[in-house]
C-alpha cells in the first residue's frame, strides 16, 4: 500500500514505525512543519501534495487535534484511504460532518484509538465473551499523568488547538474502552475542573459517573493531569468474577509494567484464595501494529468494516459532549443558585 504522512512528530514516527514492522513500504511522502533529518528526501513543503497524490492509496493523519477534521474531510473527497489519530474532531457534531463525507467517499476511515490493542485491554474482551464470568456489573477508569510549565508553550495547552484538556488527550481512551466492553450509557453526572493550570477551557481534571439504565451497570471515570505519578488503572467487575489491568506499556515507559490479574469470584467459591489469580503481563507492546494492520487490511480487502470506526468515535465524541455539557448545567445552576442566595 503506498501511503503518506501528515504529522511526522512523536505520533508520525510511531505509526511510521509500526507500518514497516507490519511489512508495508516505508511512506511515499511525509509533511511536517519542523524538518526532521530522517527521511528528509521524503517530506514535502505542503500536506496538500500527499492528499493530492493520485499514486498515494491512504493518509496517515497525525496532526494536532484543530487540524484532524479538515484534513481527513480533504483526503476522503480526494479518494484517499484515512487513518486520523483522536480526536476526530472537537464535538459529535463535526464528526457527523466527517461521517457524511466518509460515506460518499466509499473509502476506509479509520482513528487511532490504541488503547483498545494493547494486550490486556483484548484479554480483558476476549474473558468477558466467553462469559465464563457472567455479565459486567461495574467499571472504573482511572488514567492520569502529570505537565510541567512547558506545557504551556505546548499547543495542547490552547482551546482553539486543542478543544479540550485531559479528557480529549486521555480520557478519550478510558471512555473509548468503556464503550467497547459495556456498550451505551444514558445517565450520567460529570465534574470538570481546571483548578491548578487554571488554563482557560483546559480541564486538568474530570470525574465522571455513568450507567445504562436498562441494565444497571455503572462506570467512574477519574481522568487527570495533576496526578504526580503516572497511572493508568482499568477495572471491570463481573457476576463471577473480575479483570484489573494495572499500568500501560507505552512508549514513554511512565505508568508501569502492564499487568492484568483475573480471578473468579470468591464469594461463589468458598474454597478458592487470591492464589488462584491469573497474572497476564505484557513485557511487549504490539497495539500499534495489531491497529495498522487492522486499517491495511480493510484497506486491501476493498470493502469498508460494517463496524465502522467513525461510528465508534461518534459514540465517545458524544459522551464527551454530554460530559462538557454537564458540567456547564452545573455551573448555570449553581450560578442562579448563589444570585438567588444574594437577592435574599
Amino acid at each position: 500500500m503506498k501511503y503518506g504522512i501528515i504529522g511526522y512528530g512523536g505520533m508520525g514516527k510511531i505509526r511510521h514505525t509500526a507500518m514497516r514492522a507490519i511489512g508495508q513500504n516505508t511512506a511515499s511522502k511525509i509533511y511536517e512543519v519542523n524538518p526532521v533529518d530522517e527521511f528528509r528526501e521524503l517530506q514535502t513543503e505542503d500536506y496538500k501534495d500527499i492528499i493530492n497524490d493520485p499514486e498515494l492509496d491512504a493518509v496517515i493523519i497525525c496532526t494536532p487535534n484543530f487540524l484532524n477534521k479538515q484534513i481527513t474531510i480533504e483526503a476522503l473527497q480526494a479518494g484517499k484511504h484515512v487513518f486520523c489519530e483522536k480526536p476526530p474532531a472537537f464535538n459529535g457534531a463535526e464528526v457527523e460532518e466527517i461521517i457524511k463525507v466518509e460515506e460518499q467517499s466509499n473509502r476506509v476511515l479509520m482513528y487511532g484509538f490504541n488503547h483498545r490493542h494493547h494486550g490486556g485491554s483484548l484479554k480483558i474482551r476476549e474473558a468477558i465473551d466467553s462469559g465464563e464470568y457472567g455479565r459486567v456489573l461495574w467499571m472504573r477508569g482511572r488514567y492520569g499523568k502529570s505537565v510541567d510549565e512547558n506545557y504551556f508553550n505546548n499547543w495542547r495547552a490552547k482551546k482553539e488547538l486543542a478543544g479540550g484538556g485531559i479528557l480529549l488527550d486521555q480520557g478519550i481512551h478510558m471512555l473509548d474502552l468503556f464503550l467497547q466492553i459495556g456498550g451505551d450509557f444514558d445517565e450520567m453526572h460529570a465534574f470538570v475542573s481546571n483548578l491548578y493550570w487554571n488554563l482557560p477551557g483546559i480541564e486538568d481534571n474530570v470525574f465522571a459517573i455513568l450507567r445504562n439504565s436498562q441494565s444497571g451497570m455503572c462506570a467512574s471515570l477519574h481522568s487527570t493531569m495533576t496526578q504526580w505519578r503516572h497511572l493508568f488503572s482499568f477495572e471491570v467487575f463481573l457476576e463471577r468474577g473480575y479483570m484489573v489491568l494495572n499500568g500501560l506499556k507505552t512508549p514513554s515507559g511512565t505508568y508501569g509494567a502492564e499487568e492484568l490479574s483475573i480471578a473468579k469470584n470468591r464469594t461463589k467459591a468458598p474454597a478458592a484464595t487470591w492464589e488462584d489469580e491469573e497474572v497476564h503481563r505484557y513485557d511487549v507492546d504490539k497495539s500499534w501494529e495489531r491497529e495498522m494492520t487492522n486499517f491495511v487490511t480493510a484497506v486491501s480487502s476493498g470493502a469498508r468494516p460494517e463496524s465502522r470506526d467513525s461510528f465508534e468515535a461518534l459514540r465517545v465524541m458524544q459522551m464527551i459532549d454530554r460530559i462538557y455539557d454537564n458540567e456547564r448545567h452545573h455551573g448555570e445552576q449553581l450560578f442562579t443558585s448563589l444570585n438567588g442566595d444574594q437577592d435574599k
